[in-house]
């Protein structure tokens, strides 16, 4: 199977530089598999296609404001955006050429910086406190403007919790409260999971074909009782909805086995509360052990993203609903529409 095979063209006008004005404002494309029938809606239709019994899966992850701008001794600006700790306690960054040096946030806020891939910090108190002063959201690079104090709740979702995230887990950002409790007044269980969204979700699919890509391993959480509730909904007949590829990944990891334990804690009623790593990657062919329904925004050509999104719909009916959104003017990316596959 090859990469080029999940190319589309998409006219940069699509690409959607900022959010709607509110949230379920977001169109909502609904895409039927049964039949391949597409129903063109508002987001906030979405309780529409829920019922009682449902299992609604979300990432509760929560971005961290990494992305940093400096100044070096010679007034030069280096920017770089923080991706991971290492375990000598320095960070690996992602930055453009390989400064080695200085840089300064503040007067007592600086790194020193290796070959533009490594930040050892200096700061007072916990470096979370520093980035909440002085970092910007990480918007991905398709967005071309500069982040903004508006950004630091839109590329965030309502439910967002635990920080660790250098992206934002965007099919949820399309939820609001109200929404979130339109579907518990249907009796639709909501469960969350944790996965830190990392550099890997801006890496291309490089390769000729498909199945020679490696996935960036991941950090997530998850309760195993999780695991007995899509089992039960299942059996009563209903679905289990993952809120995104991040969701998706993490209840399809510990459905098949494909992830390394980092720790494990006593939860509730002989269940397990797991942290662990996962670089599962999901493309056509894989067959689905958890998630029976998907909602996830529009992605990039040749992505692993959509990638997923093919293997759960199937190649030609996704990649035809992606050419109706183009013919529609549906609006890609982060802060774009979203697709909800039954």
């Amino acid at each position: 199977m090859k990469t080029s095979g999940f190319l589309f063209d998409l006219p940069g006008e699509l690409i959607a530089q900022y959010p709607p004005t509110e949230r379920e404002k977001s169109r909502l494309m609904v895409l039927r598999r049964e039949d391949s029938r597409i129903e063109h809606k508002a987001f906030q239709d979405i309780a529409d296609y829920f019922n009682a019994g449902d299992l609604l899966v979300i990432n509760n992850t929560k971005v961290l404001p990494v992305r940093l701008e400096g100044k070096t001794e010679t007034g030069k600006t280096i920017g770089m955006l923080i991706a991971q700790k290492n375990e000598t306690g320095a960070y690996r960054i992602l930055s453009k050429g390989k400064y080695t040096g200085r840089v300064f946030f503040s007067e007592d806020f600086y790194a020193d910086i290796s070959v533009g891939k490594e930040a050892v910090f200096h700061h007072d108190g916990p470096l979370e406190g520093q980035l909440q002063k002085f970092g910007l959201m990480p918007l991905p690079p398709y967005i071309k403007r500069p982040p903004s104090c508006m950004d630091r709740e839109r590329y965030q979702t309502v439910y967002a919790e635990k920080e660790g995230s250098i992206a934002a887990p965007t099919a949820g950002l399309h939820f609001t409260r109200g929404i979130l409790d339109a579907l518990r007044l249907k009796d639709v269980t909501i469960e969350t999971i944790t996965l830190d969204v990392g550099e890997g979700t801006f890496k291309p699919v490089q390769t000729e074909y498909v199945s020679d890509h490696k996935m960036d391993s991941e950090r997530f959480e998850i309760d195993t009782s999780l695991i007995e509730k899509i089992k039960e909904t299942k059996i009563k007949g209903n679905k289990t909805v993952a809120v995104g590829t991040t969701s998706t990944r993490a209840i399809e990891a510990i459905s098949c086995g494909r992830y390394k334990l980092i720790s494990s804690s006593p939860s509730t009623n002989g269940f397990w509360r797991i942290t662990a790593t996962t670089d599962i990657f999901i493309y056509p062919g894989y067959e689905f052990k958890a998630a029976a329904s998907l909602i996830t925004n529009f992605h990039l050509p040749s992505s692993t993203p959509v990638l997923l999104a093919s293997a759960f719909a199937g190649k030609d009916l996704l990649l035809s609903a992606y050419k109706a959104a183009i013919a529609a003017e549906y609006r890609f990316f982060s802060y774009g529409d979203v697709m909800l596959i039954l």
